[in-house]
């Protein structure tokens, strides 16, 4: 099932994170343990609509849509526009210029937000953005 949403170009990233933790069953476990939290993205797109997506590093390493998985909540919320996650999942910028620039909204355990930059860098060779 894919994770894409063509209102939200940026959201194929999601696809290559899922592919990049379902592909290698030790690259997984070492997110997981690494992670060790459910991320949540809520992404706002040129038109004003937002969709939110979640990276489940704390038990499986699944990656699906809302806030978070049945059930759960999420250690970490980022909220940004779609096209500067899409600049970050690419390389172009990172999270942290984003932050200070006030375009990276962070609730949540700031310290676990941290640790989502690797998990993005493994996407990158995988997304095509």
């Amino acid at each position: 099932m894919s994770l894409k949403n063509d209102s939200f170009p940026s959201s194929a990233a999601f696809d290559a994170i899922q592919s990049s933790l379902q592909g290698d069953d030790a690259e997984r476990k070492d997110a997981v343990k690494k992670g060790n939290a459910v991320f949540a993205f809520k992404l706002k797109n040129n038109q004003g609509q937002e969709q939110g997506w979640h990276i489940d590093l704390k038990d499986k390493g699944s990656v699906g849509t809302g806030e978070a998985p049945a059930g759960k909540k999420a250690d970490v919320i980022l909220s940004l526009s779609d096209e500067d996650f899409g600049k970050m999942v690419a390389g172009k910028t990172q999270a942290q210029r984003l932050f200070m620039a006030g375009k990276l909204k962070v609730k949540g355990d700031v310290m676990k937000a941290t640790k989502m930059e690797p998990i993005l860098k493994k996407a990158q060779t995988k997304a095509k953005l």
